[in-house]
């Protein structure tokens, strides 16, 4: 996908972070918009942002954790502007805590924001691209932690192993199909976004406020860890050209922090010589 212009773009989680970086990149870029959050709020300060830039802009307000509100979400795309050329699944959500003090309904709520919202997306999308047999291109976020592993945060690292695999998968599946549509997996270090605020946007299904977990010291100390990180992580304002780069350039992995490129490295050999995980190897690193 080498020309934007005038061609229609699906952002979800579009109303902070990476997904409002890169509404207002593709808004320069001539694109006409549709941008989906559950922050309504924070939603209308992107859609402005945007339509400052000139863009034409549809929004909607939407929990991509739903299914029937990923529906409505495409249709309204399709409603404003009759076709979508780029889909960037960006909502996301993460959640530290061993797999014995995880609830259940944190381990639900994060596999159908960071993965089945993916699902739902791709599964209307791609379908329309398809007919529309023009150069299309879907952009799925997921995290270095889809392709490394760290202690703390196994419901993190497996949603974010599963979009990869989903983007992988569904590649092989598009050539095959001779689609002319590509794909992308982000899969970015810490960043300066605001994903250590998910707890604000817990829908109230997944909420138990008796639940003892959400007031013991291992949830609030995995919350000051998120803060921390996300805080001194690298600044944001680069992340929107490096991946529309990587869009023009057909780039399937989209890294933005070479730092990490040896612990993919350990993590492949370890996976080759049949070794398992070892600590010793993220003491200094978390």
């Amino acid at each position: 996908m080498k020309e934007f212009k005038n061609r229609v773009a699906l952002i979800t989680g579009a109303a902070h972070g990476f997904g409002a970086e890169l509404a207002q990149e593709a808004a320069r870029r001539g694109m006409k918009l549709v941008l989906a959050d559950i922050d309504e709020p924070a939603l209308k300060r992107s859609v402005q942002q945007v339509a400052d830039l000139g863009a034409q802009v549809e929004s909607i307000t939407v929990d991509v954790s739903l299914e029937e509100d990923v529906d409505k979400m495409v249709k309204a795309a399709m409603a404003r502007f009759g076709q979508i050329d780029l889909l960037i699944n960006d909502a996301g959500i993460a959640l530290p805590g061993t797999v014995w003090q995880l609830p259940s309904r944190d381990w639900e709520w994060i596999m159908h924001v960071n993965v089945m919202s993916q699902v739902y997306a791709m599964q209307r999308v791609i379908p329309i691209m398809r007919k529309q047999k023009t150069a299309c291109h879907i952009v799925n976020v997921a995290s270095i932690a889809g392709l490394i592993d760290t202690p703390g945060m196994p419901a993190y690292h497996a949603s974010k192993f599963a979009s990869v695999g989903l983007t992988e998968a569904t590649a092989y599946d598009l050539q095959r199909a001779n689609a002319n549509i590509k794909l992308s997996v982000m899969c970015p270090g810490f960043v300066q976004t605001d994903l250590y605020h998910t707890e604000d946007r817990r829908p109230e299904r997944y909420q138990a406020p008796d639940d003892p977990y959400y007031q013991s010291a291992i949830f609030k100390g995995g919350q000051q860890f998120a803060k921390y990180v996300i805080e001194t992580g690298m600044p944001i304002d680069s992340i929107a050209l490096t991946v529309f780069q990587a869009i023009e350039d057909d780039e399937f992995y989209i890294l933005t922090h070479p730092v990490f490129n040896t612990l993919i490295g350990d993590r492949v050999k370890r996976i080759v010589n049949g070794d398992g995980p070892d600590v010793s190897v993220m003491n200094g690193l978390m």
